[in-house]
């Protein structure tokens, strides 16, 4: 199978990649237009692998999406602004992206005949806020985003789900809960707390760090991708996460344990406007249909997170100091062309 993996620079799309190429016989053509946190140096190593190429562009352009799509069977589409704050601050690059290239590629999908699966890689905060007794969300429960981030991606999936209705496009939507692991964006949570702490310098909290998350290993979220790609029912959605509700302060004080450092470096800075207090998801039909199931315990997987990031401290220095945005022009001789 010939797979567009689009946003395969980016921190869940470069694992996706590692996961196929180690397992499976696939041919990956990796779509990315190398904004702010798509990094290619997450994939520097596969540059040569037989079954592996780069294309450097973006999904909202219809005819190199249209060219591509001709190639392939299936997409895999993660390509996403994904980070709230900045969704917050401006809100017209979410559109663009997260609403008009899906339709791209939903049109170019259709056009080019495609005999594989459309994936569409979304994510828990389509469903808003859930209070500290409710039930955790269900596939069919309605949507109700409450950031420009998260309303950006729920106006995609109703786009994904009209594809399949109107076109009988063979579409599977798939949400995910708190992802954490290798090769993660230094602005998130979990990375970002790990290399303050090993910096030396405050850890900030938005409000009283109550918030509450699913968390789930990256490699748990991108086994269930896979999943949905070869098992999953034309039109359905599938809620992927780890069953592991924690507050911020939890997982900010096992990172402190596993540093050795004190929670007297914890800092509480004012909330996030819209900030959701709490998500969880109900995964019974991906474990029912999909045979899916998260293996990696929270425990092994924070424990696993903080050595990479301790072991791997070149590749987040490089995007601290924004060296990492020379690597393109190294590798493919040619300006980025795009804003950090």
């Amino acid at each position: 199978m010939k797979i567009l993996v689009t946003g395969g620079c980016g921190f869940i799309g470069s694992n996706f990649i590692r996961l196929l190429l180690d397992s499976r016989d696939y041919e990956i053509t990796n779509l990315d237009a190398l904004t702010y946190a798509g990094n290619l140096e997450s994939l520097s190593d596969l540059e040569d692998h037989p079954n592996y190429r780069f294309v450097k562009g973006r999904i909202e352009d219809r005819d190199l999406v249209a060219e591509l799509m001709r190639q392939v069977d299936s997409v895999v589409n993660f390509a996403a602004e994904s980070h709230v704050d900045r969704s917050i601050q401006d809100a017209s690059s979410f559109i663009t992206t997260n609403v008009m290239g899906t339709q791209v590629l939903l049109d170019a999908f259709r056009r080019a005949g495609c005999k594989g699966v459309f994936v569409h890689v979304s994510t828990d905060e389509v469903y808003g806020s859930l209070a500290p007794d409710e039930p955790a969300f269900k596939e069919t429960d309605s949507l109700y985003p409450n950031s420009p981030y998260s309303a950006s991606k729920a106006s995609s999936d109703l786009l994904c789900r009209a594809a399949w209705k109107t076109f009988g496009l063979p579409v599977v939507i798939t949400r995910c809960s708190n992802n954490y692991g290798p090769y993660q964006f230094p602005e998130k949570l979990i990375p970002l707390m790990i290399i303050n702490g090993l910096e030396g310098r405050k850890l900030p909290v938005y409000g009283d760090g109550q918030n509450i998350r699913d968390w789930i290993f990256v490699l748990d979220h991108c086994r269930g991708c896979l999943a949905a790609l070869e098992k999953g029912r034309k039109g359905a959605i599938y809620n992927f996460g780890g069953r592991c509700e924690k507050t911020n302060m939890e997982v900010i004080r096992s990172i402190l344990e596993i540093l050795g450092l004190s929670e007297e470096m914890i800092e509480f800075v004012k909330d996030r406007p819209g900030h959701d207090r709490r998500y969880a998801m109900d995964t019974s039909l991906a474990m029912r249909e999909l045979d899916w199931r998260p293996e990696v315990s929270f425990e092994r997987g924070i424990e696993d997170t903080v050595k990479w990031y301790v072991d791997n401290r070149y590749w987040w220095e490089r995007i601290i100091s924004g060296q990492y945005r020379n690597y393109y022009r190294v590798q493919y001789g040619k300006d980025l062309g795009v804003k950090p």
